[in-house]
């Protein structure tokens, strides 16, 4: 490989969330961070823009509008316009200026559980009805999480306004097939819903498929809809707070615009270039970064496959794991179980709407991964 994936890499000289919040001997495998090195394209440019000096109030440059439309063009089969694009610091402030911008005090924000767990906190925040429906779980007939169509709608009620849905999924890994996003683009327009679409991990697909945005698909949304893009997930950058909301309708743009305007603050420089280069250079770090998270995908599912009471849907996207811990023998809280017996940290399914499940990071160097599932598997081998 002419990228390296394998060396590890100490975090402890700067703080992290994902590296600080434990103990020194406990192994993070929890936040959606990556341990890798961002693409050395990305590197190099942040070196030589460090190198000038001057970090004062930046603007999106064209270029970088110019760089997503042609990187939406080749990957997503979808035409977008430079002016469509509207950048901001990160997908959790988009989700919340979402809310204020397109709905009122009291109205509902409607998302499907088990979900990401800032999206369950959009509407407290924002003074607004919470409202949730459920997937539907995984089968003994191996069918795994599915879009239950009667559940989603019997919780839509006259207050509620906008949806907040995560294509590809997280925490399940599932990228949501046509059938299933038909049904959210025929019940957004039946019930006259606004729909944020978070594809945030839309470039790391694990399977030989194709990443189609649900703007794209249906294009009867498009003055409904807003569609959420960043680098951050898929090249390592979330540090750098930078993300795209892309509105093709003017007058729903116009609303998120003046949202931000005085609430958020201006993209972080250095953000803008990541990104630019990121969409514009980082194609083959990318696609060497998706062999390695099959290869750990796979050793995991070698693991799941001797622990007792532990099942999993093998993830089609993403590199989280998505574990059914219930009939493990870990009592209510099997994260913290793991946490206390294993010194590995994962996150509580609680967070996500879902308790007895927990979240694991795969996207790690596969010595480092393969030292946390040997933890995983003395504790977990031991249950009753």
């Amino acid at each position: 490989m002419p990228f390296d994936f394998v060396t590890f890499i100490d975090r402890h000289q700067y703080p992290t969330q994902k590296w600080q919040r434990y103990e020194d001997d406990v192994l993070p495998l929890w936040v959606a961070d990556m341990d890798f090195v961002s693409p050395p394209a990305i590197v190099e440019a942040l070196q030589a823009r460090v190198d000038h000096g001057v970090f004062g109030y930046g603007r999106t440059p064209d270029s970088l509008l110019q760089t997503l439309c042609q990187w939406s063009q080749q990957h997503y089969d979808w035409e977008i316009m430079p002016e469509w694009q509207l950048w901001l610091p990160g997908v959790v402030p988009a989700l919340h200026l979402a809310s204020l911008a397109l709905t009122e005090p009291g109205e509902g924000v409607l998302t499907v559980t088990p979900i990401y767990p800032p999206f369950l906190k959009v509407a407290e925040h924002t003074g607004r009805l919470a409202q949730t429906a459920e997937l539907t779980e995984p089968s003994a007939l191996g069918e795994g999480w599915r879009l239950d169509r009667e559940a989603l709608e019997a919780a839509i009620t006259p207050q509620t306004k906008l949806l907040l849905w995560c294509h590809p999924h997280n925490p399940t890994g599932r990228v949501w097939q046509h059938e299933e996003l038909a049904v959210i683009a025929e019940l957004a327009e039946r019930h006259d819903l606004l729909v944020v679409s978070d594809e945030l991990h839309c470039d790391l697909i694990l399977e030989d498929e194709s990443h189609r945005p649900l703007a794209a698909l249906f294009p009867e949304l498009a003055d409904r809809i807003i569609t959420i893009w960043a680098p951050s997930k898929t090249f390592n950058v979330a540090g750098l707070s930078c993300a795209c909301a892309v509105i093709s309708n003017a007058i729903l743009r116009q609303r998120f615009e003046q949202a931000m305007s005085g609430l958020m603050p201006g993209v972080n420089v250095l953000g803008l270039l990541a990104a630019e280069v990121a969409y514009a250079e980082g194609e083959t770090w990318r696609q060497e970064l998706l062999d390695v998270l099959r290869a750990n995908r796979e050793r995991i599912g070698e693991y799941v496959e001797r622990w007792p009471g532990v099942s999993w849907q093998v993830p089609e996207s993403t590199y989280l794991a998505w574990l059914d811990l219930r009939q493990a023998g870990l009592g209510d809280s099997p994260q913290r179980v793991l946490l206390e017996q294993a010194r590995v940290a994962l996150s509580d399914g609680v967070d996500f709407g879902w308790p007895g499940f927990v979240r694991l990071n795969f996207g790690t160097p596969t010595a480092l991964l393969e030292q946390g599932l040997q933890r995983l598997d003395e504790v977990l081998r031991a249950c009753p």
